[in-house]
């Protein structure tokens, strides 16, 4: 079952969704779909954005959750515990994913990534269920870790490819000064958080990626559409502030990209 706004339903309803990916192939899967939940479930995967999530939480309320678990695959670090002001904070499992996808119409999404892997703090039949589609799970129950994990390799590059409007190897050519001091920034802002990140693991992964990788937040700039600069880099000077840390290349582009918006 798919909860979504009214055009994406009625085109899932007659079509179901096609994916186009280049590690599953070409498919298309029949599915249901409605705009809003209204019977218990196993999970709830929240998948939307960090600027649709106030949304998307009314189309699941805690009332219709039943026991399911609440399993968010957003961007950031902070919507985990925001989940927890929403549903029984028992019932809300944190989770990470790394893919590179794009919704190009409703109920089409293209899979551009030859990764697709997600961390979850819970095992059990809901695992399971997602190894058995051929997603690379690994369960971690570390939850501060496991966010940071990403959100230390995503931010840097979400926030400089937004910046220069180019790709991940223009970026980390080009201006690999610039991220080189922002993922300092973000290692001291995580180790104050508690979580020790080595830096030289974050720009060897950034260097693997292939040159022509995009993040979404540099997607949604090029087609205007509204960016999760607060839930990245806002989450950032946050912590930042909260810990005492200087962290003038983050609050620099971040004051940028709302400006540029």
């Amino acid at each position: 079952m798919v909860l979504a706004g009214d055009d994406t339903v009625r085109a899932i309803a007659a079509g179901g969704i096609r994916v186009e990916s280049r590690r599953f192939g070409d498919f298309t899967a029949e599915v249901g779909a409605a705009t809003e939940l209204t019977v218990p479930v196993d999970a709830l995967l929240v998948t939307v954005k960090a600027t649709q999530l106030e949304q998307a939480v009314k189309r699941a309320p805690a009332s219709a959750l039943g026991d399911g678990l609440a399993i968010p695959f957003l961007n950031g670090i902070e919507h985990v515990e925001t989940l927890r002001h929403v549903y029984p904070p028992n019932q809300v499992v944190a989770a990470t994913i790394r893919i590179e996808t794009a919704r190009v119409a409703p109920g089409v999404i293209l899979h551009t990534s030859p990764f697709a892997a997600i961390a979850i703090g819970a095992d059990g039949p809901v695992v399971e269920h997602l190894r058995a589609t051929g997603l690379d799970v690994k369960v971690d129950v570390d939850e501060k870790a496991m966010l940071w994990d990403k959100f230390a390799l995503l931010a840097p590059m979400a926030l400089l490819t937004t910046r220069a409007r180019a790709s991940v190897g223009v970026i980390r050519t080009q201006r690999r000064a610039e991220l080189v001091g922002l993922i300092g920034e973000v290692v001291q802002i995580a180790g104050a958080d508690g979580v020790g990140i080595d830096p030289s693991t974050i720009l060897r992964l950034i260097d693997s990626v292939p040159d022509a990788m995009e993040t979404s937040m540099q997607r949604d700039q090029a087609a205007g559409r509204p960016l999760e600069l607060d839930a990245l880099g806002g989450a950032l000077m946050r912590r930042a502030a909260k810990a005492g840390v200087d962290a003038p290349v983050t609050t620099r582009l971040v004051d940028e990209i709302s400006r540029s918006a």
